[in-house]
């Protein structure tokens, strides 16, 4: 399917993205409480189970209660899951259940805006529901000052990265269980070895080697001294290594699904 060469009246190329996700928003505020218990529970039974459960058996990791050292985790793991489940299942239903991407584009608006918004869509959902454990966080005594907000872009930007990753994989997707070997493949993985529920530095090396490549570890490295008031180490390096991610991602979803709505 070809792209309309035009752009939406009124709108900047740069903000084309901007009505799609517009329309998401629309979409999502009719099950907003159905999706926020969803993105908010879960979490949150973690860190009462554990962080409490655990923590009594744990004591100090990392110099800190075992309750503040997972919270910082979960926020950065609830974004993580909340982004891929947008950018896979939601996203493909709007693809290629719904057909709404292709109506869409007959529109003066490219597929890679659509990809785009999708993305963005993914991140903002992601730091809403960080944001609503960041909020828990704070009322178990698990964050520490003010600081701590600083945390939300970080989780934003992972949620980009974790969002275009997963728009990849729809691009490639041909039905809803493909996303079963990206989730058991990738994105368990990545919960694991991340940092979120002990210190990577307990693993053996090679496994501390292959989980430094993992983008949420760039995001546990950043936003957990900002929740618990300790120094970020190489916050350059981190935020460098995420958005490169982002933009690779975002770049390889763009391509693949505008080969894939071509045919």
């Amino acid at each position: 399917m070809g792209e309309p060469p035009a752009r939406p009246a009124g709108w900047p190329s740069a903000l084309r993205w901007y009505p799609v996700w517009r329309r998401n928003l629309l979409v999502w505020r009719k099950l907003a409480i159905a999706s926020l218990f969803g993105n908010f529970g879960e979490p949150l039974l973690y860190m009462l189970a554990l962080g409490y459960g655990l923590g009594s058996l744990l004591g100090e990791v990392d110099g800190m209660p075992y309750l503040h050292f997972l919270a910082s985790g979960i926020v950065c793991s609830s974004a993580m899951m909340t982004a891929s489940f947008e950018g896979t299942y939601s996203a493909y239903s709007r693809m290629a259940v719904q057909r709404s991407w292709d109506a869409i584009v007959t529109a003066p608006i490219s597929v890679a805006d659509v990809v785009s918004a999708e993305i963005i869509w993914a991140a903002s959902k992601a730091m809403l529901s960080a944001t609503a454990i960041l909020l828990v966080a704070w009322a178990m005594g698990a964050v520490h000052g003010p600081r701590a907000l600083l945390a939300l872009p970080v989780v934003f930007m992972g949620g980009l990265t974790f969002g275009a990753l997963a728009l990849v994989v729809t691009a490639l997707a041909r039905s809803f269980d493909f996303f079963l070997f990206y989730t058991t493949l990738f994105v368990t993985p990545v919960l694991l070895l991340s940092g979120v529920f002990f210190p990577v530095e307990q693993m053996p090396g090679p496994v501390q080697t292959l989980a430094a490549a993992a983008p949420l570890s760039h995001v546990v490295a950043l936003v957990r001294p900002l929740m618990v008031g300790a120094a970020v180490h190489a916050p350059g390096a981190h935020l460098a290594a995420l958005a490169a991610y982002a933009v690779v991602a975002w770049l390889a979803a763009a391509f693949l699904a505008r080969r894939r709505m071509q045919r």
